[in-house]
């Protein structure tokens, strides 16, 4: 296998309304801001994560190559989920050896539609999406199998939102208050906030991520794994699939000093402690997490970069980012970066 690390990070500042910007103008930023420290203009591969029903429009990530300065002609991909399977993408083809760099991105504006009818368009058509069910109504059915105390869930989102307030691209959200719920047990407080964002890595192999970067983030580990579609054939108090795709990642063979989880609900963090076998020692999305900003699509890519630029920074040395898709985490993806 070759070894492919992460040599740039970049995302926006986050916000829980519409600027006017359109997909390409918010991306650009990030894009440009990779380009200038890894010193690129060009890659041996691209890919992208989106959603078309964020955007409302067919092939919506056509629309946002024009970001990339995309002629010459690029060799790009994409996939319909978040951008932490673009990386994954950019990964695999990255381990074929006649490329050494890879620009990945994700991004998406949740601002423009109503979320909760959005993601209810990922369900099973004949037998679930009938039910009327949303994301919210089956993460109060996993809160409830988890049955968590709630004075953890709610120190989770006291915690996740101070430092989301210590963090510049993060939301400024209060401390929450008040017992008002959305969809029992989850309080309004517990659901992951309306953001608009986008988010830009690099991958380098071999001697070019040393050129590129004094302290890359080598990807020691990835693996994703899923469950069944239907909730009914899963425990929903555990995630079988987070906890397969930590071992094959090897999250185990060392101590972790950072994770930064896709825990969109706080009861999502106190599974995913159990599946990844997470210790106290463990510092757990000190960047605030999906609870301080959710750019739906991007989320998940910027655990990867949150977790990576602790390595960047030389602030870690070996740290552990998750993402998560489909209802009640069904499908995840680990990785384990080291310096």
């Amino acid at each position: 296998m070759r070894e492919v690390a992460i040599v740039a990070f970049a995302q926006t500042r986050h916000t829980t309304h519409d600027t006017g910007l359109t997909e390409p103008e918010l991306i650009l930023p990030a894009i440009n801001e990779v380009k200038e420290r890894t010193g690129l203009k060009r890659f041996g591969f691209t890919c992208s994560g989106s959603c078309d029903y964020l955007a409302g429009a067919p092939f919506s990530f056509v629309s946002a190559l024009d970001a990339l300065a995309a002629w010459p002609p690029i060799s790009e991909s994409h996939v319909e989920m978040d951008g932490a399977w673009a990386l994954y993408e950019a990964w695999v083809r990255l381990q074929h050896g006649d490329i050494d760099s890879a620009l990945v991105y994700g991004f998406g504006k949740s601002s423009l539609g109503d979320l909760r009818t959005i993601m209810t368009l990922q369900l099973d058509p004949y037998y679930l999406a009938p039910l009327g069910l949303d994301q919210l109504s089956y993460a109060a059915l996993q809160a409830s199998a988890v049955d968590a105390d709630r004075k953890e869930l709610d120190e989770i989102v006291r915690r996740s939102r101070a430092d989301g307030r210590s963090n510049p691209y993060a939301l400024d959200l209060p401390d929450p208050e008040g017992e008002d719920f959305a969809v029992e047990p989850l309080k309004l407080t517990d659901v992951p906030p309306i953001t608009d964002g986008a988010a830009a890595i690099v991958l380098a192999t071999g001697d070019l991520a040393t050129r590129l970067c004094s302290n890359p983030a080598y990807i020691k580990g990835i693996a994703h794994r899923i469950e069944p579609h239907y909730l009914g054939m899963r425990d929903l108090a555990r995630s079988a699939s987070a906890a397969d795709a930590a071992r094959a990642a090897g999250v185990g063979k060392g101590p972790v000093e950072v994770a930064e989880l896709h825990t969109q609900f706080p009861h999502e963090e106190i599974i995913l402690r159990e599946a990844l076998e997470l210790t106290g020692d463990t510092v757990i999305n000190p960047s605030g997490g999906p609870l301080a900003a959710n750019p739906v699509m991007a989320t998940g890519l910027i655990r990867i970069g949150e977790a990576a630029q602790r390595i960047l920074d030389g602030a870690a040395s070996r740290t552990v980012a998750h993402a998560a898709g489909g209802p009640c985490l069904q499908h995840n993806l680990v990785s384990v970066l080291e310096g």
